[in-house]
């Protein structure tokens, strides 16, 4: 008889400082076998699980729901309270099961709950007890002692841009299967760190993040290693949890784990200065753009949909208008009542329109413009690892030198095929802004002449002193003078 291994998916990554609501509606969900026709042959972590768990014949995966959103504010209470128990359901309905493999992303927050995967991985283990259980989870996760508390083993990314879904999603399942065949034994060591971190740094391919990843690297590949990550939270999920961690998980092998835990928490500690952004003040970033040859990204990370952020600044908009900016360029955002306004006018027609302030109004205000509508879209497309994104009904507009995309709902703005999808290609431009902090350049670096992280307003701001948080640890670092590392 097959052994049978339970699946399920649960991510959205909250920005707590974005006042727009995430709804039910805003969630992609699949049940049941749709999770395997979605998700075979994708760039992310439940393909490469589901790879692993095929090959090996004893095994039988039990799909049961998967629901994703792209990130944004905190859930409403109900629509989560809705999420979490039909998960659960799902759960109890398939529960005579050998292990389980829960993928999240570890940042979600509601209006009311701070630690939604917490609540969701305790009450997963009540449902099926004493079986193997691991967590796949982005770096950017916010650890509670929950989380810690209920999964055998958690499995973070390892790299920054995250170019590694599909490997995370295989350590998980190797991990799984190590601990059904019982020839390990998890002992796990946690390192807080009160920090919060941005920058370039943190690319693990070039900064210093990188070195730290690599001694995770080094545990995981030791004869003990099974799983290792430095965590450093979603630095705009401001939970009671929030800060940064490192996670190491040995064979029956505490000492190991500590030792090394110890020692990557003190490296990160130590280059703690180097982990925060440098931004360029917008005037500058123009001034720059001019000038430059080739072309030029403008990182909009203070409004990353990537990082839960609404998608309606126009504060690089205004920027450019006010500069008269003559060179082609190219700006996402997310504006429904401006997309209404273009279907109503339709294809060709010219409009006379308010964009921008219509999700976060307290930060942005409309800006008028006068746009030709170039063309209209259902708003599906499919992002570059293979998943599917929708921005709802979308419109092309072109206001002089200045192309928009116009989506009804917040997407990834990180991958070039957002543009694409809708005959747009950045490289036919001068400028292109994208909404996210370093993600991006996984699809840009290898076409841009200059990439600008700017110093705009927003609620995912790198300027990390400029956001109001309330609940994370404190004294913490940037926030606090001082910070010592506690003992």
């Amino acid at each position: 008889m097959a052994l049978r291994i339970l699946v399920a998916e649960l991510k959205q990554e909250t920005a707590t400082f974005n006042p727009a609501l995430t709804l039910y509606s805003d969630f992609r969900i699949y049940r049941d076998a749709e999770v395997m026709t979605a998700y075979r042959g994708t760039k992310t972590e439940l393909s490469g699980a589901f790879d692993i768990i095929d090959q090996d014949g004893r095994l039988e995966i039990v799909p049961t729901m998967a629901a994703d959103a792209v990130s944004g504010g905190p859930i409403a209470t109900r629509d989560l309270d809705r999420l979490l128990s039909e998960i659960e359901d799902s759960v109890c309905n398939n529960s005579n099961v050998d292990a389980a493999y829960i993928c999240l992303h570890g940042a979600m927050a509601g209006q009311d709950e701070g630690d939604p995967e917490g609540r969701l991985l305790t009450n997963l283990r009540s449902i099926l007890g004493d079986i193997p259980l691991v967590a796949s989870l982005d770096l950017h996760c916010v650890l509670t002692d929950r989380m810690v508390k209920a999964a055998d083993i958690l499995v973070a990314y390892h790299t920054y841009p995250h170019t590694d879904h599909y490997e995370t999603g295989q350590r998980a399942a190797r991990n799984l299967i190590a601990l059904l065949d019982g020839t390990v034994k998890p002992t796990v060591a946690r390192v807080e760190l009160p920090m919060l971190v941005r920058g370039d740094e943190l690319l693990t391919a070039t900064g210093r993040f990188g070195q730290a990843i690599g001694l995770c690297q080094e545990v995981e590949a030791s004869e003990t290693g099974l799983a290792a990550g430095v965590i450093i939270g979603n630095a705009f999920t401001d939970v009671p949890a929030l800060q940064s961690n490192v996670l190491i998980t040995t064979n029956n092998d505490a000492e190991t784990a500590q030792r090394a835990a110890e020692k990557i928490a003190t490296f990160m500690w130590n280059n703690r200065d180097l982990f925060q952004a440098t931004l360029t003040p917008l005037e500058e970033a123009i001034s720059q753009a001019r000038d430059a040859d080739g072309l030029v990204v403008f990182s909009d990370a203070a409004d990353a949909t990537a990082s839960g952020a609404a998608g309606d600044s126009n504060a690089i908009l205004k920027g450019l208008l006010a500069d008269d900016f003559p060179r082609r360029t190219l700006i996402p955002i997310v504006d429904a009542p401006a997309v209404a306004a273009a279907f109503d006018a339709g294809v060709s027609s010219e409009v006379a329109i308010d964009l921008g302030g219509t999700r976060d109004f307290t930060r942005f205000s409309p800006v008028s413009v006068t746009a030709r509508v170039r063309s209209l879209h259902d708003g599906e497309f499919s992002y570059e690892n293979g998943t599917v994104g929708q921005g709802g009904r979308t419109a092309v507009l072109i206001s002089g030198s200045i192309v928009l995309l116009v989506t009804e709902r917040p997407v990834y703005v990180v991958g070039r095929r957002v543009f694409q999808a809708f005959g747009l290609d950045p490289q036919d431009f001068d400028l292109v802004v994208v909404k996210s902090p370093n993600g991006f350049r996984t699809w840009y670096e290898s076409i841009a002449s200059l990439i600008i992280a700017v110093d705009v307003p927003g609620s995912t701001s790198a300027n990390l002193k400029s956001l109001p948080f309330k609940n994370c640890v404190r004294p913490i670092f940037p926030l606090d003078e001082d910070v010592q590392l506690p003992d």
